[in-house]
C-alpha cells in the first residue's frame, strides 16, 4: 500500500475529526459525524499499522482518536471537584452509616473503663502490684502530666498523629478478623481505667480529666468510629444479605476506607488540640469548650451532611466506573 497515496485520499477526513475533537459545543448533527469519523478512522489506522505499525503517521492518529474519544466518553473530573466530592458527599455519608455503632462502642468502652477505674481505686492491693507508693507519686505527680509538654508541641502533635492514625487503620485493616477490633478496644478501656483508678486513688481525678478530655474527646471519638468500621466489615462478611459474600465485603471494604481516609485528618485536628490545648496555661473550662466543639463540629458535619447524603443513596463507596464490575458478564 502506497502511504502517501492513502494519507493525501483521508487526510480530509482526519482533519475533520480533529476540528470536531477540539470544538467546545457540539450539536446533535456534528456528534453523529464525530462517532462516524472515530470508527472510519479507527479502522484506517488499524490498516496503516499492518503496514507501518511505529510511523510518525500512525502516532499522530492515534494521538487524533484519543482526544475524539474524550469528547463522547467524558474526560474525568478535575482534582479540585473530586476532593470537593469526597469532603462533602462521600466521607460524612460513612461517617453517618457509622453513627450509631459508633456510640455503642463509645459507651462499651466508657463502661469497661468505667469498671477497671473503681476496680483500681478501691483496691489497694492492684495499687501496691503497680509499684508502690513512690513510683505511683511520681506518676500522678508528674509523669502524666509532664507527657504532654516533654516535647515540641509540633513534633509531639505529629507523633500523637501518626500513632492514632495507625491505630485507626489497623481497627480498619484488621476488623475483618473480628478478633482485633474487641481487643485492641478492651486493652486501650483497660489501660484507661487503670490510669484513672491511679489518679482518683491519689485524689487528681480533676487532673485526670483536665488533661485527658480536651484532646479526648475527638481522639477517643475517632477510635471508637475506626472500631465500628472494623466491626461493620467483619459482619459483611458474615451476614452478607441477598449479595454474594465477596460483593458484600468489597462494597463495605471500599466504603469503610473512605473512612480510614478521612479519620487522618479528623486525628490531625485532635493531635494539634493535644499538642497545643492540652498542656497549654489556658483555663480549664476554656480547654474543654475547644475539645467539645471540636466534638460538636464532628458530629454536625456527620448529621447534617451525612444524613443529606445518605437519603440521596451515597454510601460512601466509588461510583460504578471506578468500583468496576461486581461480577462477570457476557
Amino acid at each position: 500500500m502506497d502511504l502517501d497515496a492513502y494519507t493525501a485520499v483521508h487526510r480530509p477526513q482526519w482533519e475533520r475529526l480533529a476540528a470536531l475533537a477540539r470544538k467546545r459545543r457540539l450539536n446533535g448533527s456534528e456528534a453523529d459525524e464525530l462517532l462516524e469519523l472515530y470508527q472510519s478512522v479507527s479502522a484506517q489506522l488499524s490498516l496503516i499499522r499492518s503496514v507501518a505499525a511505529e510511523s510518525a503517521l500512525s502516532a499522530s492518529l492515534s494521538a487524533v482518536l484519543a482526544n475524539a474519544r474524550t469528547r463522547f466518553t467524558g474526560a474525568k473530573s478535575n482534582v479540585f471537584a473530586d476532593v470537593a466530592r469526597f469532603f462533602v458527599i462521600s466521607l460524612p455519608a460513612a461517617f453517618y452509616r457509622l453513627r450509631w455503632l459508633t456510640i455503642i462502642v463509645g459507651a462499651v468502652f466508657v463502661v469497661i473503663s468505667g469498671l477497671f477505674a473503681l476496680w483500681t481505686a478501691g483496691n489497694p492491693g492492684v495499687l501496691a502490684a503497680m509499684g508502690g507508693d513512690a513510683r505511683l507519686q511520681q506518676l500522678v505527680n508528674h509523669d502524666f502530666v509532664d507527657y504532654y509538654s516533654e516535647n515540641p508541641a509540633a513534633s509531639f502533635a505529629g507523633s500523637v498523629w501518626t500513632n492514632n492514625a495507625w491505630i485507626a487503620a489497623q481497627c480498619v485493616a484488621l476488623g475483618i478478623t473480628g478478633v482485633f477490633v474487641p481487643y485492641s478496644l478492651f486493652m486501650n478501656a483497660q489501660n484507661t481505667g487503670i490510669v484513672a483508678g491511679v489518679m482518683f486513688a491519689y485524689d487528681r481525678g480533676d487532673v485526670f480529666f483536665s488533661y485527658i478530655l480536651p484532646h479526648g474527646l475527638m481522639e477517643l471519638t475517632a477510635i471508637f468510629i475506626a472500631s465500628a468500621a472494623g466491626l461493620r466489615i467483619f459482619w459483611s462478611w458474615v451476614s452478607p444479605g441477598p449479595r454474594s459474600r465477596l460483593d458484600s465485603l468489597a462494597r463495605e471494604g471500599r466504603s469503610l476506607v473512605t473512612t480510614a481516609v478521612g479519620l487522618v485528618f479528623v486525628l490531625f485536628i485532635s493531635g494539634l488540640v493535644e499538642a497545643f490545648v492540652t498542656p497549654s496555661p489556658l483555663p480549664v473550662w476554656l480547654k474543654l469548650t475547644i475539645g467539645s466543639g471540636v466534638l460538636a463540629a464532628y458530629w454536625s458535619y456527620t448529621l447534617v451532611l451525612g444524613r443529606r447524603a445518605v437519603l440521596a443513596g451515597e454510601t460512601g463507596d466509588l461510583d460504578a466506573d471506578d468500583a468496576g464490575a461486581a461480577a462477570i458478564s457476557v
